[in-house]
């Protein structure tokens, strides 16, 4: 890797080398390297971008990384990434995607990731996205993800996005069989003639699932968000939708939370909360000695953290 690459990789999986372990690399829209490990295997599609991994039950405190970094300016793929996640695991997923784009043309990733969790997995997956580059060209990221929790199985999702992507629309559909659970965390930043979308569809179909999901985000400048949350309560099970966001500038933000109760027993709960920075939580800070800008960033530090 050059330079750029190796900053890139430090950005979205806090890298400075590949790890030890299962892990696959993605650069320029090719696959770069990969390794197995011995309960976690991965192979390259035939038919199409991507790779499939398949984790071994029983595995336990392991972990894979798949790191995408795009370099070139005009460049535009989508990669479909499948994860088969066997009974009794305790595995951790680190994703994430990179653009530097110093040209005039526009690069764009989009990945399309399907977990497939068997009965009893806990699995936690971390996405990062990170865009950077003084040229003219945008830099595009729409990830989609495809959850299908077994009897059972836990998965939380922790996605970044608060840096130098100019356009993105981030689709999650989610489906839950009995006893599953579903937490997913989103923190998202737009600043400049930023765009982001994002879109959440979680069915809870068994007895006793239940899913958390909530947005945080930061909206700056001339900046647009929106958020879209659907939670449909299929059975006896509970679920809860929140969206928290901290508005500056001349920034637009949209958020539609929406629960939807097909069974007496499903109990459902949503939230949403748009508003600007309070002006006394900038006097606090600012009498400790910071200046506005500096108590400002504190703030959204700490909102997003």
């Amino acid at each position: 890797m050059n330079k750029i690459e190796q900053r890139l990789l430090e950005q979205v999986a806090d890298l400075h080398e590949m790890p030890e372990g299962a892990y696959s690399l993605r650069i320029n829209g090719a696959l770069a390297s990969k390794r197995d490990s011995a309960h976690i295997q991965i192979v390259k599609k035939e038919d199409k971008p991507g790779i499939d991994i398949y984790i071994a039950p029983g595995t336990k405190n392991e972990s894979v990384h798949i790191p995408v970094l795009l370099a070139e300016t005009g460049l535009k793929e989508t990669v479909y990434n499948d994860f088969h996640v066997g009974e009794d695991c305790d595995v951790t997923i680190v994703a994430g995607c990179g653009i530097h784009n110093c040209g005039v043309q526009d690069s764009e990733h989009s990945g399309i990731h399907t977990f497939y969790v068997e009965r009893g997995a806990k699995l936690k997956y971390v996405e990062k996205h990170y865009g950077e580059g003084d040229g003219n060209g945008k830099r595009v990221m729409n990830p989609t993800t495809e959850v299908y929790l077994g009897p059972d199985s836990y998965m939380e999702m922790e996605t970044t996005q608060i840096k130098g992507v100019d356009s993105t629309i981030r689709t999650t559909n989610a489906k839950l069989e009995a006893g599953s659970t579903l937490i997913i965390h989103e923190k998202i930043m737009t600043h400049g003639d930023q765009f982001a979308k994002t879109d959440f569809h979680v069915e809870l179909n068994g007895e006793g699932c239940g899913t958390h999901v909530v947005s945080r985000s930061v909206a700056k400048d001339r900046s647009r968000q929106t958020f879209l949350s659907h939670v449909s309560g299929n059975a006896p099970c509970s679920g809860h939708t929140e969206c928290d966001a901290i508005i500056m500038d001349d920034a637009k933000v949209t958020a539609l939370p929406q629960i939807e109760a097909n069974h007496v027993d499903a109990s459902l709960i949503h939230e949403a909360a748009i508003g600007k920075i309070a002006g006394e939580q900038l006097i606090k800070l600012m009498t400790l000695g910071l200046t506005e800008k500096e108590a400002e960033e504190e703030i959204i530090n700490g909102f997003l953290r």
